[in-house]
């Protein structure tokens, strides 16, 4: 029964959240261009940034690159990142965000790759995700460990609330 509470906390959170409309604001008053490539977020966090009416004028490219053959080929994401370091990994995340702003030249990036469920194991559990944001020619990488009980839809909701997040903190004093 809480994991039924959980799960109805983010679904009326996807109602309330306004990250996108405070993103889009600043990235439309200082005329800068965004960029995604996701992974576990499937397309959902260039859905949240296209939601808002006007983002075309700040919403330059955005790819869903879930498999590694997409992330390698698209992005650059080297073989030995990933059989190294593996897709769901900070240097994944890394590359993932240097392919994307050298094949957009867009003013800011943001990258997703994490584990939504509904397996994971003990080095790689579900809820775990690296987020990338380039901006100013600097890349940063976190990482972010969320509750695995999330079902699968309200996980990859979470990973583009803290995508968003992270984005937002970085252009928010602009």
């Amino acid at each position: 029964m809480k994991y039924l509470f959980l799960n109805l906390k983010v679904f009326m959170l996807s109602f309330q959240s306004n990250l996108e409309h405070e993103v889009g604001k600043i990235l439309l008053r200082h005329a800068l261009k965004i960029s995604t490539a996701e992974s576990c977020t499937g397309g959902l966090l260039s859905s949240r940034l296209t939601d808002v009416s006007g983002s075309s004028a700040y919403v330059k490219m955005n790819f869903v690159t879930y498999s590694n053959d997409a992330k390698q080929k698209i992005l650059g994401v080297s073989e030995e990142t990933l059989k190294h370091y593996g897709a769901v990994s900070a240097q994944c995340a890394y590359e993932m965000a240097q392919g994307l702003l050298r094949l957009t030249g867009s003013d800011i990036v943001l990258c997703t790759t994490g584990i939504a469920g509904p397996t994971g194991d003990e080095n790689k559990p579900i809820g775990l995700v690296y987020i990338a944001c380039g901006y100013n020619d600097k890349i940063e990488v976190r990482e972010f460990r969320l509750n695995p009980k999330y079902n699968r839809k309200n996980m990859k909701f979470m990973f583009t609330e803290k995508a968003l997040q992270f984005v937002l903190e970085k252009i928010k004093d602009l």
